[in-house]
Formats: C-alpha cells, structure tokens, sequence
C-alpha cells in the first residue's frame, strides 16, 4: 500500500508542476536574461533636469518637503506641475510654493470647459488665463478630455480645433507661455483586441483605456484636429505630450515638426517606445535637439531611472518597469552631454518663463 502511495505522489508532483505552469500568465512569466552585458544602474541625472510633465494636484507646504527630498536625490531641479487648476485654486497654489520652495517649481493653469458654447463662455475663458497669469501660472495645460470628452451646451463634441477655443491659443502667444497639449492617446487603443495589437495585455488589464471610432471619434481624426490646430496659431508654442503619439514612427514625427515649427515634443510615458529602437532615436534627438523636452508623466520617482538609462547609456537589452506597457527590451542611446543638457533644461528654459537658471551649470 505505502508503495503504491508513493508511485501516485511520484505520478502526481509533475502533474502539479505543469498545471502550475499553463495556469502561469504572461504578467508573471519574467524570465530573468542570461546576457552578459555592460550594465547601468543609473538613479541621478547626469544634469539637472527640467520635468515638463508633471502632476501634483495638491500641492502644498505639506507635500513640497518630501517631494524636494525625492526630487534632489534624483538631481531634478524643477518640476512642472501642469494640474494647477485656475483661479483662487491655482492662486493658493503658487502663493504656497512663493513661501516654501519658490525656485523648484512652475505652474500650469487648466481651462474651466464647462459652459463652453454660451455666448461670454470665450471672453471670461480668456480673462481668467490673464488672471492665472498674473497669478503665478506660466503655462497651460490642456487635458485629454478636449476631444474626448468636453461637450458644450448643446451636448456636442467640441473638436481640439474648435474655433471658440482660438481666443485662448490666441492670447497664449502674446503673453508668451507654452500650450501643453495631450490629445488621443496611442493609436492601437482604436485598434481589435487581438493577437496583432502590441497593447493586448495593457487593454485587458485596463479595459477602459479601449477606445472605437464612435467612442468619441477616430484616432486620425482628433489627431488631425490637433494639427490644424497648431496650424492656426503659428505665434503660439505649442508642447505634444507623450511625442504627439508619434514615438513610433519617427520619420512621421520628423515630418510634422518640420511642417510645423511652432511645436515641440515630450516624451513622458513613451521612452519604452524611443528604447527599443536606439539608433533611430538617437537620429532623432541629433536632428531635433532644439525641439524635445524632458518628460514623465506619472509621479513614480523609481521610474525616472528607466528614462535615464535610456537617454545616458549605450545598454543592450534591460526591461521597462511596466510589463503591461512595454513587454519587450529596450537599449541606451547614449546621447552626447551637448544634446542631454538640452534635453534636461536648455530646451525648456528657452520657452518657459520664470525658471530660475542659476539652477542650472550654463
């Protein structure tokens, strides 16, 4: 009897083993790589940075300290806070940094949509920037929910490109801030769910990022409406958050800054893009190196090293933090100090007022 308990045990265990392996899905499999390779670890900018993409929607003295401590470590001398809301919320906001840290950081107003399409909705949209200026602001940011999501008061879609938004591009250029924009979102988000789409497991893990033509309008469409846009006001500079959904086709992306010179690029949340194709890349930053700004989006402080390695290094084959976002490797560009200063602050400090340059070595 023992005998036969130990040949079911023996016939059992690699039953076990198995089971546990089909039942393993792919965010778990991370199979650890047997390249030997050079390998950097880099925690600490090698200049100090400027985040342009950033967002703190409660910053306050109460935050400021531990967000300094982090910002130091990693050698970020400002961040861009672009979720400073407007008036007596974006007041407090910069009232708050003038008496705590006045130095390591710069405000983005935000637009109040609601009530867009009433007849004084453009005149007070308009004052209220020239407030929010006035106020400390030194920029605007302009959210993904125009486009998407903003209707004005006769329940329609206002288009990225609508005409009663021009005022406030308009007044963006005379008082000389940049215009931040994020519209869409990566096109295979309008794409099957399928075997062929690269964010399949992004999609099932985030199934509300799934987007259709009719939810709220084609990609190309608000895509278009975006570029028009930057069209029709040429004396405004315009920032494309996340490479204006271009960090996969550069030569795409080269095209469009040509044609347009009043719009430059960040690169926040898509470096897992520019890492796997290095030697493109780093083409493209030569090409455009007056154009492109250092960004990251979400507020992960660990996160930063990935961006980093990308932009400082010449390593093979190491992964993005995120699976879900970017399951494949990635390599160093290795960009020459020339380009990276202006990456990390040069290309910032050139059109966002009010940043205190004595931060930075030259």
């Amino acid at each position: 009897m023992y005998k036969s308990y130990l040949n079911l045990i023996f016939l059992l265990v690699p039953l076990f083993s198995l089971a546990q392996e089909k039942n393993m899905d792919f965010e778990k499999y991370n199979p650890i790589s047997t390249l030997t390779v050079p390998h950097h670890t880099i925690t600490r900018a090698k200049f100090p940075f400027i985040d342009v993409h950033n967002h703190q929607w409660n910053l306050s003295p109460q935050s400021i300290p531990s967000l300094l401590a982090a910002m130091d470590k990693m050698n970020m001398a400002v961040m861009v806070n672009l979720s400073g809301g407007n008036g007596s919320k974006l007041k407090s906001m910069t009232s708050d940094i003038k008496t705590t840290a006045p130095t390591r950081f710069i405000v983005f107003a935000n637009i109040d949509f609601s009530g867009i399409g009433s007849s004084n909705w453009t005149n007070q949209a308009v004052a209220q920037l020239e407030e929010d200026v006035r106020n400390g602001a030194n920029g605007l940011k302009i959210f993904k929910n125009l486009g998407f999501s903003v209707r004005d008061n006769n329940g329609n879609r206002v288009r990225v490109d609508d005409p009663r938004i021009d005022p406030v591009w308009k007044k963006c250029g005379e008082l000389k801030i940049p215009v931040l924009i994020h519209t869409a979102d990566p096109k295979s988000f309008w794409d099957p769910v399928d075997d062929k789409n690269e964010r399949w497991l992004e999609l099932k893990t985030h199934p509300g990022r799934k987007r259709e033509n009719d939810n709220p309008a084609p990609w190309e469409i608000l895509i278009q409406e975006q570029h028009q846009m930057f069209k029709k006001h040429p004396n405004t500079t315009f920032i494309a958050a996340h490479f204006g959904w271009y960090p996969n086709n550069l030569d795409k992306l080269g095209s469009l800054l040509n044609e347009m010179p009043n719009v430059m690029v960040e690169f926040g949340a898509v470096i897992a893009e520019l890492g796997r194709q290095p030697r493109a890349a780093k083409a493209f930053f030569e090409k455009f190196q007056d154009r492109i700004l250092f960004g990251k989006d979400s507020w992960v402080p660990e996160e930063y090293n990935t961006y980093f390695r990308v932009l400082e290094t010449e390593d093979d084959y190491f992964p993005y933090h995120k699976k879900y976002h970017a399951f494949w490797a990635m390599y160093g560009m290795g960009l020459p100090d020339t380009i990276l200063k202006k990456i990390y602050y040069k290309n910032a400090l050139r059109i966002i007022p009010n940043i205190d340059k004595t931060l930075f070595p030259d």
